[in-house]
């Protein structure tokens, strides 16, 4: 990280607070992800600072009446060997002792979302250059190294089995909330929780791109598109696949699915070091246009986005939707080596007069997550079905 900073550079950054849900009782934490990525530290209230001359925590120290409702505090007198500080401090004395960790030269590297630092620390920080942490943490965090890549194939491997007892499980009449409770228990059963909250969107509710609802009975007939997956040490996948409820696709399902999945395998195989980020993207809309063209359900002058009205993919890693840029100078960047991309083509089609019915109310998504090579691409998702035929073996075999 320091070598990303002015020479001068300190590093001010701190975690999220406890939120509370209602009363006393509050949401699961989660640290702020840029703190943890730097620090490894899982406890709220703490704030680091780090300079090329020491790495000082302020945190919350030890409280046995606390501790024996919220559970054990890693506290003062154990967090310097733990987290390899130089020095530990109560997080009360945060005021008087943070302006005694830099001069006024320093150029201050200061995110303010977690923690209100800048509210917190009132004039402190007055006297010195101010600059975003983001920018250079951001990048630093784009490119994952070796351990950071098993532990998404971890979480995607988790996901994956999931995925599978989903499959084997659907059945007409059932609801999507008792498909998504197979998610639910496997990813607890792994000392995993959802990365985002999933999507169980059977029939037309495929066609809502955010719908978490998941409360409405699967029919007979239709598909169920299933957008889930967990977060594994910190770390996210990002799965999606679509499936017959009954087990079999209709035969306009079918033209759909296989438009999707052409353009996803399309898409993967454009990405390598050196593309662009955005020819993905490009390879997959120029699919679904040709695929849909040729179905009579598009034409030539009409815009793809009718159809198919979000991007074919994101950055992965620690957030679901993670971190770094797509441009530089306006520029759509290239793939590097330790990139983690998700590609997730999609068409939707809701009721239309003009669109034969046998389409009507048909959503299609598939998604895996890819992560960049030196000579091209690992799909850390690619053992989990996807074709057709691989989807109905498995959804019809006891």
């Amino acid at each position: 990280m320091l070598s990303q900073i002015d020479d001068n550079g300190v590093v001010v950054i701190s975690t999220n607070p406890e939120q509370f849900r209602n009363g006393d009782v509050t949401f699961a934490f989660r640290p702020n992800s840029d703190f943890f990525y730097l620090t490894g530290f899982q406890e709220p209230q703490a704030v680091a600072v780090i300079s090329r001359n020491t790495y000082t925590m302020f945190l919350r120290d030890k409280d046995p009446d606390r501790e024996i409702w919220d559970g054990e505090r890693l506290g003062l007198a154990d967090a310097p060997e733990a987290l390899k500080l130089e020095k530990a401090l109560n997080i009360d004395l945060l005021d008087e002792h943070l302006t005694q960790l830099m001069t006024a030269e320093n150029v201050v590297y200061f995110d303010e979302k977690p923690c209100d630092l800048d509210r917190m620390l009132g004039d402190l920080l007055s006297n010195h250059t101010i600059k975003s942490l983001q920018e250079p943490l951001h990048e630093m965090r784009l490119i994952k190294d070796e351990f950071e890549t098993k532990i998404m194939q971890k979480a995607a491997n988790i996901s994956m089995v999931a995925h599978v007892l989903a499959m084997q499980y659907v059945s007409p009449n059932m609801f999507e909330y008792e498909l998504q409770s197979i998610f639910d228990a496997h990813f607890v059963k792994n000392n995993a929780t959802h990365a985002y909250t999933p999507i169980v969107a059977g029939g037309k509710n495929a066609c809502v791109l955010h719908y978490i609802e998941n409360n409405k009975p699967l029919k007979d007939g239709d598909l169920v598109l299933i957008d889930a997956g967990c977060e594994f040490e910190n770390y996210a996948s990002d799965i999606t696949r679509t499936l017959p409820v009954n087990g079999q696709f209709s035969k306009a399902q079918k033209q759909i699915y296989q438009i999707v999945l052409d353009a996803q395998l399309a898409a993967i195989e454009s990405i390598k070091p050196g593309v662009s980020v955005h020819k993905p993207h490009k390879v997959a809309s120029n699919i679904i246009q040709q695929g849909l063209e040729s179905l009579g359900l598009l034409t030539p002058d009409e815009p793809l986005s009718k159809f198919y009205m979000h991007g074919t993919g994101h950055w992965l890693g620690m957030d679901v939707h993670d971190v770094g840029k797509y441009q530089h100078n306006q520029q759509h960047r290239k793939f590097e080596q330790g990139m983690v991309i998700t590609v997730e083509p999609g068409i939707y089609i809701r009721k239309d007069d003009k669109i034969n019915p046998i389409y009507h109310d048909i959503g299609i998504r598939i998604e895996d997550d890819i992560l960049v090579t030196s000579t091209g691409n690992t799909v850390l998702t690619e053992q989990l079905a996807k074709t057709i035929d691989e989807i109905e073996t498995l959804m019809n075999t006891n």
